[in-house]
């Protein structure tokens, strides 16, 4: 297969804002910030990143692609997510084992628990 996952593209309001988050609760480094493209990355050279760009309208609806985390304390996580800006999304998931929050500008994402075994 000649196809490489190179980025994620996630539409926001204030790329670099938003970017500077994702690289916060990732703990990625930023390849590059200019304003209305901002990428993000797990190491300079290590793919795929998230590319933030500028676009006009508000988000409307749920996401409908998310990411999903799978942390080794999964409320330790949360915590600390909610701490930096993350809030509680109800996407009308119910009772799970994952934890739906959304980042800063409302994107979906999910906290899931620790692996078994």
């Amino acid at each position: 297969m000649t196809l490489e996952w190179e980025q994620v593209i996630i539409d926001a309001a204030d790329p670099v804002a938003l970017g500077r988050w994702w690289a916060e609760a990732l703990g990625w480094v930023v390849v590059d910030d200019s304003a209305d493209e901002f990428e993000i990355r797990p190491a300079p050279d290590r793919l795929p990143g998230l590319l933030f760009v500028s676009v006009p309208e508000a988000k409307a609806v749920k996401n409908r692609l998310h990411l999903d985390f799978r942390p080794e304390d999964q409320r330790a996580e949360v915590g600390r997510l909610l701490s930096l800006g993350a809030r509680p999304a109800d996407v009308g998931q119910g009772e799970q084992t994952w934890v739906v929050l959304e980042d800063p500008e409302g994107n979906e994402f999910c906290v899931l628990s620790a692996r078994k075994g």
